[in-house]
């Protein structure tokens, strides 16, 4: 028999997981919005050669391609070893790239400083695994035109401002800066073209710890006086500090030959969230950062600073982002600034407590086979003026039963109703 499963990889939603997703999503939207940010849409597909133009890293090896249309079994086979001859289109695997697309295409129509939400789902033809899925919903806010540190702290605070009305309080926010890696590497005496591989394995530093990392180093073939220089830098005594202590926390926590403009970028970015936090409803003065000078993430767009969301009930990050300067010109000719903040929906939306319905009541109303449908269609569709959430519900021999699944369908209130029965007489009872 066909399997009925939904593909590997992908999922199904059940009413209550549908609108638990929906009522996160609401929240998420609204904060971003308060912080002065528009949301945008673009297609779901963009054109094959933009996705594989090497601006998105490793995920274009995962990107799903649409085959053009008219190809017979013999041109398939001729272009077999060329994708470029077998395909057009694919289906968008961020929405960084797209967004980059529209800013170029419809710059003319947009503010000079734009800031962007999109909240779309994308594709990745990943290997199905516990969080790990083919297709998933982001949630992104970019500001376009603008290079200085007021555009990371806008985006910090309207994502921790997002976590915090999800009840999610407690995020830190890791920062670090490409520019001060690649500085880093400079000074450790790293050639240009060894970086890319060697900041692969200080990404697992975490993971695999400064042993690890310079052992690996060493078998990659890293050049041999660059790798002793880094290990006696990861041996040195040193804390990862919080921002907003100043520039000479950040400058101890890095090697000597950093340009001043990043550190002084970095600091800004810091002073920036914590003068937001000071100012906002909370009173809360202190910025949720970190300063991490072994931060990489692996896109290989990102200029300049780079950004990880974490939270104290779970190991793994919740987001990220960065400023990616460089991708826009890829369209336009000319670079424009640009930084970008993600949230992982759907780890955040795992992590989100069951609330209540936004609506002022959600009632089942259970009636007998002989009540009028004209009855029963009036009946709900006053209660429905008044706010409420209705569904009528043919009483059935299990009862409970049939109440426990209108409860977990996010219901939470019922009512019986008999031939004859006006709105004035309706009792409405709470489930469970």
């Amino acid at each position: 028999m066909a399997s009925v499963n939904a593909p590997r990889g992908m999922r199904d939603f059940l009413p209550a997981d549908k609108s638990r997703r929906e009522r996160v999503l609401a929240v998420i939207r609204e904060r971003y919005r308060a912080h002065g940010f528009d949301e945008i849409e673009t297609p779901v597909v963009e054109e094959y050669a933009r996705l594989h133009a090497g601006i998105g890293g490793d995920n274009e090896k995962l990107a799903f391609n649409i085959l053009k249309r008219g190809l017979d079994a013999d041109a398939i086979r001729a272009a077999a070893d060329d994708p470029a001859k077998l395909t057009d289109l694919g289906l968008r695997y961020d929405l960084t790239v797209p967004l980059a697309r529209f800013y170029a295409t419809h710059r003319a129509a947009l503010p000079a400083v734009f800031r962007a939400i999109q909240i779309a789902p994308v594709w990745r033809a990943e290997r199905p695994q516990k969080g790990r899925y083919r297709q998933f919903m982001q949630c992104d806010i970019d500001i376009i035109g603008d290079a200085s540190s007021r555009a990371e702290a806008e985006l910090i605070t309207a994502s921790l401002d997002a976590l915090a009305a999800l009840s999610l309080e407690g995020a830190t926010v890791r920062i670090n800066d490409r520019r001060a890696l690649d500085a880093m590497l400079d000074v450790f005496g790293f050639a240009p073209d060894e970086r890319p591989g060697v900041l692969i394995t200080i990404d697992k530093l975490d993971k695999i710890g400064p042993d690890g990392v310079t052992a690996e180093l060493r078998d990659r073939g890293a050049t041999a006086t660059a790798v002793d220089a880094f290990e006696q830098f990861l041996r040195r005594p040193q804390t990862r500090e919080f921002l907003p202590y100043g520039e000479a926390q950040i400058r101890k926590a890095l090697p000597e030959g950093v340009p001043d403009d990043v550190i002084a970028h970095l600091v800004g970015v810091g002073e920036s969230v914590a003068a937001g936090r000071e100012s906002a409803a909370d009173g809360g003065a202190d910025a949720p950062l970190q300063f991490d000078p072994f931060l990489v993430r692996g896109m290989g767009y990102y200029t300049g600073t780079i950004f990880e969301l974490a939270h104290p009930s779970v190991s793994y990050s919740l987001g990220g982002g960065g400023r990616y300067d460089g991708m826009i010109g890829r369209f336009l000719g000319q670079d424009v600034p640009a930084v970008g903040f993600s949230i992982g929906f759907e780890r955040i939306v795992d992590l989100v407590g069951d609330t209540a319905d936004d609506a002022a009541a959600s009632v089942v109303l259970l009636h007998d086979k002989d009540v009028p449908v004209a009855e029963l269609i009036a009946l709900k569709a006053r209660l429905v003026a008044e706010g409420s959430r209705v569904r009528l519900e043919q009483r059935t021999k299990n009862l409970k039963a049939l109440l426990a699944r209108a409860e977990a369908d996010g219901y939470t209130s019922f009512a019986t109703v008999t031939a004859g029965t006006r709105r004035e007489a309706l009792e409405i009872k709470p489930l469970g």
